[in-house]
């Protein structure tokens, strides 16, 4: 698998980088949550510390996803306050870029985030900018879904059928059964506490899960907001009895590859989410 199955970390366990990002983002620190080694492709958090200002034409050989966590990001003449959502496909280009002291962004490439030259991109595709607080949630959730939640939907892919959006849940709201998906389902927790089947997720807890994995059932006693994204298609969820039943507080019992195991084995103390 070109891309290891993470299930879960805390994002603030791992290690802020310099120069990780010298054609989109070389002025940022860098998280990496996962990475295929193949072709490049990411999920990161990304944050300046202090204002930083991009000159010049910015267009990358990748297809762009983000998030806005806090703070303001320019990309020529579209601003981005905090929790604005964008997905510019590869080749679209802007005319230089800003960010505002204390910006943390999730960020996803579709391959190695390098320069590339601007080029005429299909414009169904395109997501300039969504407002994440203007855009309503909805209950249109399989019928099996436990009551409780709604979806605020960001991107529906109408080449790829890949789909983004936010996910709230009520507080002492939790399930009975697990879930499968024919999809890579990828998912980072903006806030509220979630307790699951691989132990309790807090702010800034990140998976890549492959498809056709059992997980669950899963239960928040403050409530929860939640990014998702699919890869390889959209969400299709099958439910399924795994004599498992839901209990709170449960072990930490990760899936991780090498590297992050040690990593969660003796996690820095005090770490903050972003």
């Amino acid at each position: 698998m070109a891309r290891p199955w993470i299930e879960f970390v805390q994002s603030q366990w791992l290690p802020w980088e310099t120069g990780r990002l010298p054609h989109a983002h070389p002025d940022a620190e860098v998280r990496t949550l996962s990475v295929d080694d193949e072709d490049g492709s990411c999920s990161l958090l990304v944050r300046y510390e202090r204002a930083a200002t991009l000159r010049g034409t910015r267009s990358l050989a990748a297809d762009e996803e983000f998030l806005v966590l806090s703070g303001e990001l320019t990309l020529g003449e579209v601003r981005y306050p905090g929790m604005s959502y964008a997905y510019l496909p590869a080749g679209r280009a802007a005319d230089g870029l800003a960010a505002a002291a204390g910006t943390v962004l999730l960020v996803f490439y579709s391959r190695a985030p390098l320069a590339g030259a601007e080029r005429p991109v299909d414009p169904a595709r395109v997501i300039e900018r969504v407002n994440a607080f203007e855009v309503p949630y909805t209950g249109n959730f399989h019928p099996e879904f436990p009551a409780g939640a709604g979806r605020k939907w960001l991107r529906n892919d109408p080449v790829t059928g890949e789909q983004s959006w936010l996910l709230g849940t009520l507080p002492l709201r939790w399930a009975e059964r697990a879930e499968l998906h024919p999809v890579i389902e990828e998912m980072y927790l903006i806030a509220g506490e979630v307790h699951g089947n691989r132990g309790v997720m807090r702010p800034g807890a990140y998976f890549w899960r492959p498809a056709a994995q059992a997980h669950g059932p899963y239960g928040s006693m403050t409530g929860s907001l939640y990014f998702f994204r699919t890869k390889g298609g959209s969400l299709k969820t099958q439910y399924v009895d795994t004599g498992r039943p839901f209990r709170w507080w449960p072990e930490y019992d990760p899936v991780l590859p090498e590297g992050l195991r040690a990593m969660a084995d003796s996690p820095p103390s005090g770490a903050r989410c972003w």
